[in-house]
C-alpha cells in the first residue's frame, strides 16, 4: 500500500497495476485531506488504513485507476465501500456529481 500525498507517475501506476490486476490500480481518495492510497488488493484495506490514520468515513471514496487510459476514462467510480445509504449513495458508483468532480480534480493533481 502506498500513500500519495504529493504525486505519483503514470509509469509507477503501470508497475503497480501489473503487480496485482494487470490493467488497474485500486485506490481510495480522502476528499477532505486530498490524499490517495493506492496498491492494495481491496479498497477496504486502503479505507481501513486511512481511518486508522485520522480520515473520516464520509470523506473516503473507492475508485479504480486505469493508467493506460487518458482522463477522465482513467478513473472508474466503482467500489463496495461507496455503498452508503446514510450519505445518499446507494450504489457501488459515486452518485453525487460534485463528489465525482472533486475526486477527478484530486486524482488529476496527484498523477503526473
Amino acid at each position: 500500500m502506498q500513500v500519495v500525498e504529493d504525486k505519483i507517475t503514470i509509469d509507477e501506476l503501470k508497475i503497480l497495476a501489473n503487480k496485482i490486476f494487470g490493467d488497474l490500480v485500486k485506490a481510495v481518495v480522502d476528499i477532505d485531506k486530498s490524499i490517495l492510497v493506492v496498491d492494495s488488493d481491496l479498497h477496504s484495506d486502503e479505507e481501513a488504513y486511512l481511518l486508522e490514520n485520522g480520515s473520516k468515513q464520509e470523506n473516503l471514496w473507492g475508485i479504480n485507476i486505469y493508467p493506460e487510459l487518458g482522463m477522465p476514462d482513467r478513473i472508474e467510480f466503482d467500489s463496495m465501500i461507496n455503498i452508503r445509504p446514510s450519505q445518499g449513495n446507494n450504489s457501488r458508483s459515486i452518485d453525487d456529481p460534485k463528489t465525482r468532480e472533486k475526486i477527478l480534480e484530486i486524482v488529476s493533481k496527484k498523477i503526473s
